[in-house]
């Protein structure tokens, strides 16, 4: 239950806040979101599921909300509060903005750290060897790779800074860009560098884990914070058990898990760098004549034999049913593959799984002979990133097998091959989960002290359920729902729907959006303009520029930067500024003020089903009874709209027209559910 110290401890941070802001606004919903947060952290509501989905509006102070709530609440329960984003703007703003601010502010004593993944960070042993190193560079090099002349003046750069503690040894913090191929040289691996080795527990990446321990508020990405689950928990973040969850930007949570779960791996491809394995193991035993690694190296090179032999099989059998398999991408309909090809599958599973066991064992021989002295360091730090860099390659290629032949009593898995972009004559197998709230509720739901799930879109058509249905939490009754509006005046903006003679699913309406959009373009204002599809955006910019003589700054045209920049400067000018863009500006593009005061829908954002895994859940859904448009399609068109109208109002002065020339809205079905979602515009409908 929420504790008197508790409550206290809020208030006087939240009074803090309140006095150090000359302009500060009390919002009645930012105090609401800050107590359901807060009841659900302190265990008000169910002491063993402290879960609470929450949608709060644009200008609502989500942020400011749950660090009011979050970091009090865990402080007490000796928990971390560990906030997750789903894109690095939202990460930088916390790290250098929101969190420094608050802390200076609130009264409270707390660390905080961004946590990156171990391939930030280079190893410490790595560059160091190599820095020093003159005639014995083949020998330090990692997987053979001789750095050029000009590589190890850069190396020795770094190590330089390093050493004089100006750098600390990850690569988003050196002024300049570190070129991908130096990178891999130096960079840390879980195998080499690992803590259990005494020359590397100081390493950057062990070091920085280490400080980890100190912080009381940890900012992860959903990817980040998805492998520690996967590991298990407690691998790189505090265990899901000490562990308070903010999920910021929760909305993406569903997609990031799906393509967390996928897998895929070539044929041809694979054939190619176990060949390469295969050699590199020959060479091992040479280098260690050791009969401990000479037996799992024979056992090893065996399995790769068989595996290239069982992918000669599946090259062939692809090939023989070129025509079966001529598009660019097949997908195997329920995730069944057919009779022949499933039975390589299997055998693929076997001797992958054999090939992972030994390569695993070799790791561990190499590790063990550098702890007992018994290999001198460069030579083992080499071979073992070797080892395990082949080790990482096959354990992908048995997950991607065993995923193709693995049978579900439920929702089943999405499986597909595709043609490889590099060779046409090779072929990518794939497999995804179709579904991931069983995934989510086993890794995260189910073990952690308390989680809240926020974003400003979080409903599709005025409720949770897609949403819950998504992230397997729909039938959880112990946890919190809270839908809190925007405090921005939405009067303040008119939804316009014209009468327009086509709807966006006819024939000829690109031509009449060419005809119509310039009388919707006002001289000397703001406007954005999106669309479907690339294909139409550059289709109406060319009609409108070759019927009109209005200056179109088009997406992909030039850099996002600048094309941004570009408007900034004709509005400042008061010029007329029209941007034209697609999906990707609809979420996340902040234009205030003067910045967009014109904002232009061209169609209901509808996304086709056209991808394997979205194939696949569409056949799952009608397969067992359902309506894939009515339960996936329409409720997410609901919330890419409810984004998209979202560009306009961002400040709470804010002001202007929105224009939505899909008439779906007002003719189908489902149209009166979408237009209903969305906030209370003034709405201005013609008939």
């Amino acid at each position: 239950m929420l504790s008197d110290k508790s409550k206290k401890a809020i208030r006087d941070v939240y009074q803090n806040i309140r006095d150090s802001l000359p302009d500060f606004a009390v919002r009645r919903s930012q105090n609401i979101l800050v107590a359901e947060m807060a009841k659900t952290l302190a265990g008000n509501f169910d002491k063993n599921r402290r879960l609470i989905i929450a949608e709060a509006g644009t200008g609502t102070g989500k942020s400011l909300a749950y660090l009011i709530a979050g970091i009090p609440l865990a402080t007490e329960a000796k928990k971390t509060l560990v906030i997750s984003t789903a894109t690095v703007a939202l990460q930088e703003q916390l790290i250098h903005k929101e969190l420094p601010f608050f802390r200076r502010q609130s009264g409270l004593k707390f660390e905080f750290s961004l946590v990156k993944g171990r391939q930030r960070y280079c190893c410490e042993q790595k560059l160091a060897m190599l820095a020093q190193a003159d005639d014995q560079i083949e020998l330090l090099a990692d997987l053979a790779t001789i750095p050029k002349k000009r590589d190890l003046q850069l190396i020795k750069r770094l190590f330089t800074a390093y050493a004089a503690g100006k750098w600390k040894g990850d690569i988003d913090s050196w002024p300049t860009q570190i070129p991908d191929d130096i990178w891999q040289m130096i960079v840390s691996d879980r195998h080499s560098c690992s803590k259990s080795f005494s020359a590397h527990r100081n390493c950057p990446f062990h070091k920085a884990r280490e400080a980890l321990d100190q912080c009381d508020v940890l900012i992860v990405n959903h990817a980040l914070l998805l492998a520690d689950l996967e590991l298990g928990g407690g691998i790189i973040l505090p265990k899901p058990e000490d562990c308070y969850y903010v999920i910021d930007e929760a909305h993406h949570l569903p997609r990031i898990t799906r393509d967390f779960s996928s897998a895929h791996a070539s044929v041809l491809g694979a054939k190619g760098w176990l060949q390469t394995m295969a050699v590199s193991m020959r060479q091992l035993t040479q280098a260690i004549a050791s009969s401990e690694i000479s037996e799992p190296v024979t056992k090893l090179l065996s399995s790769i034999n068989s595996i290239n032999k069982e992918l000669t099989k599946i090259h062939s059998l692809m090939s023989a049913n070129d025509k079966q398999f001529s598009d660019d991408s097949w997908r195997f309909a329920d995730g069944e593959l057919p009779e022949a090809l499933a039975d390589l599958a299997a055998n693929m599973n076997h001797e992958t799984k054999r090939g992972v066991s030994q390569t695993a064992k070799i790791v561990d021989i190499l590790a063990e002979q550098l702890k007992q002295d018994q290999l001198p360091q460069a030579k083992a730090n080499k071979l073992i990133a070797e080892v395990g860099f082949y080790l990482q390659r096959i354990e992908n290629l048995h997950q991607v097998w065993n995923m193709l032949i693995k049978e579900t009593k439920g929702t089943p898995l999405a499986k597909w091959v595709e043609k490889s972009d590099s060779r046409q004559d090779d072929h990518i197998f794939a497999a995804s989960l179709i579904d991931v709230d069983s995934k989510l509720e086993h890794m995260l739901w189910s073990q952690c002290g308390a989680a809240i799930l926020t974003s400003a879109t979080l409903t599709s058509l005025g409720n949770f359920n897609y949403f819950r249905r998504q992230v397997g939490l729909l039938n959880d009754e112990s946890t919190q729902h809270l839908q809190l509006s925007s405090p921005f005046e939405f009067e303040q903006a008119e939804l316009y729907i014209p009468n327009l003679a086509l709807a966006p699913n006819e024939q000829g309406f690109t031509e009449l959006l060419g005809e119509k959009l310039p009388s919707l373009l006002p001289d000397k204002k703001a406007s954005l303009v999106l669309f479907s599809s690339y294909r139409q955006m550059n289709q109406v910019a060319e009609i409108i520029r070759n019927t009109t003589k209005l200056e179109l700054l088009v997406q992909k045209e030039s850099s996002r930067t600048e094309q941004l920049q570009k408007h900034a400067d004709n509005v400042k000018a008061n010029k007329t500024s029209i941007l034209f863009g697609t999906s990707s500006l609809s979420e996340g593009l902040d234009l205030p003020g003067d910045l967009l005061t014109n904002l232009i829908i061209t169609k209901i954002p509808f996304s086709v089903p056209t991808s394997p895994v979205e194939e696949a859940q569409s056949e799952w859904i009608t397969k067992s009874g359902g309506n894939p448009f009515m339960q996936v399609s329409v409720p997410e068109a609901s919330k890419k709209l409810i984004q998209s109208c979202g560009r306009l109002l961002r400040k709470e002065k804010d002001s202007g027209r929105i224009t939505l020339l899909d008439r779906r809205v007002i003719s189908k079905r489902y149209g009166p559910a979408l237009l209903n979602s969305l906030p209370p515009y003034k709405r201005n409908i013609e008939f």
